[in-house]
């Protein structure tokens, strides 16, 4: 309390009341402070603003110093590329660091597709989209598709010179981790993934999926017990996520909309209800378009030809507008459609 640059009176009334540590008297409101210390409204008032102050030390920031960058580092923002540059247009330059981002969607629209292409952006410089780091794939559901990686790592050079010009190592920087169990994910979480942050060799973190274990593990009738949980978890994401400026990736499943009515309104939502979506900073749904593009040199009438066209709509984020594009998923990756 010493520490506090105010009038000795005031911190001596909030002694003599009992009140010796910042806790005790951030904690009660100006009202009660009063009725405690005998002292006057405007003096409570100065011992609070002081205390808050004191405890919290991060500096004054405006939005034109974010933009322009002039923050401190840990307080700048990047952009992952999701490489393609009509998605990264749509989304207007990728996936940001310092939250926590949700693909969602039924399945076979692509989540996984998508995921595995950030990990090979990542790898790249923050001049080429990426976040010059590797990747930590977290799979809860199925084995890691290390063949359709595979594949895609053949492709990538093709698509950005760049990595071939730098001779990536991309497979080599993408850590796997299969866990089975809630309790195994939040390990992981807490203790393994930070032991690679704090190396600088991971700058991203994906999930794959965070619904399946938390579906599978509380019954119909502990539906507190899993929002709690949820809570707990996403605070240890968002901790991750601002600790290291970071992105998390988490892909969810979806559910049956049962208040859907009408022919135009989604027949699906996102799992895991109010409470997971409470932290999420950006969600992005994928889905399925009942319409396809023949593929090049091909004849339009094979269906076997035929690629699927994909939707990916933004359902809410602090910095994109609710908008839908269009993409399809090849055999070298991701394309955005204009």
């Amino acid at each position: 309390m010493e520490q506090l640059d105010v009038n000795p009176r005031i911190v001596n009334a909030a002694s003599r009341a009992g009140l010796t540590t910042f806790e005790d008297i951030l904690r009660l409101s100006e009202a009660d402070l009063k009725r405690c210390t005998k002292l006057s409204i405007h003096d409570c008032l100065t011992l609070k603003n002081a205390i808050s102050q004191h405890v919290y030390r991060q500096p004054k920031l405006t939005a034109l110093d974010l933009l322009s960058g002039s923050c401190p580092t840990e307080f700048r923002r990047h952009s992952l590329s999701v490489g393609c540059p009509i998605l990264d247009d749509f989304l207007r330059g990728g996936i940001l660091s310092l939250g926590v981002t949700e693909i969602t969607g039924e399945s076979a629209t692509g989540k996984t597709q998508l995921v595995l292409q950030l990990c090979l952006t990542s790898q790249m410089s923050r001049e080429d989209g990426g976040l010059n780091g590797g990747a930590v794939f977290v799979c809860t559901e199925d084995v890691f598709p290390s063949r359709r990686l595979q594949q895609l790592i053949e492709a990538f050079p093709k698509r950005f010179p760049i990595a071939k010009s730098k001779q990536l190592s991309l497979g080599e920087n993408i850590y796997v981790e299969h866990v089975a169990e809630k309790a195994q994910l939040e390990h992981c979480i807490s203790q393994r993934i930070p032991i690679l942050l704090k190396k600088g060799s991971v700058k991203l973190v994906v999930i794959d999926s965070v619904a399946a274990l938390f579906r599978s593990e509380f019954e119909a009738n502990q539906g507190i017990l899993r929002a709690k949980n949820l809570q707990s978890f996403g605070a240890q994401l968002h901790q991750l996520a601002s600790s290291y400026n970071i992105p998390v990736i988490c892909v969810n499943q979806v559910t049956a909309n049962m208040n859907a009515r009408t022919p135009s309104e989604d027949p699906y939502i996102p799992a895991l209800g109010l409470t997971w979506s409470n932290q999420v900073q950006t969600r992005i749904m994928l889905k399925r378009m009942p319409y396809k593009l023949p593929a090049p040199n091909s004849s339009s009438g094979e269906p076997s030809c035929e690629t699927p066209v994909r939707a990916m709509e933004v359902m809410f984020s602090p910095y994109l507008p609710r908008d839908t594009a269009y993409f399809v998923v090849e055999a070298d990756g991701i394309r955005g459609l204009r």
